[in-house]
């Protein structure tokens, strides 16, 4: 069986373009095309026009490219850089990382402003996990935790 350009689709549309492409090569006319594929006849002429000038593959899925990063490849290094000095050397209380302390340390270091929340984003994209502080009760007795956990949790597990 023979393997057509369209099989390959990553998706519905490309598959579609790339079926208008093919149809094209095998000499349909663009009015039969777009009767056959239910689209209109501008939308082919503008499929053929992309294929004749970059090819095939001008004709696939090309994502959206998004908005340009406002943080470079070197601010982003040197975030980590900084990161790894502890929240402490920066002023903050106790030596964990939240978005909002990190959205406060690019805007005072690099000038850029990025919501608390689009932060998690950056680290996540620079390979960092979130942290999220530890609270525990300032009068904790980890004896008696112990203690319980290895007198008292025997038996109430038995009766389960």
């Amino acid at each position: 069986m023979e393997k057509t350009l369209s099989s390959q689709a990553t998706n519905w549309k490309e598959g579609r373009r790339l079926r208008a492409w093919e149809l094209y090569q095998k000499g349909w006319k663009q009015s039969d095309i777009a009767d056959a594929l239910g689209v209109t006849q501008g939308a082919v002429s503008q499929w053929l026009k992309r294929g004749r000038a970059g090819g095939v593959e001008s004709l696939r899925h090309q994502p959206p490219p998004g908005a340009t990063p406002r943080l470079s490849s070197e601010q982003r290094d040197q975030l980590l850089e900084l990161l790894s000095q502890g929240a402490e050397s920066f002023g903050f209380p106790g030596d964990v990382w939240t978005q909002p302390r990190v959205a406060i340390l690019i805007r005072d270091q690099f000038g850029v402003s990025y919501d608390p929340s689009h932060v998690g984003r950056i680290l996540k994209a620079c390979g960092w996990s979130s942290q999220k502080p530890v609270h525990r009760a300032t009068q904790r007795n980890e004896e008696a935790i112990q203690r319980w956990k290895t007198e008292h949790w025997p038996q109430v597990k038995k009766r389960q």
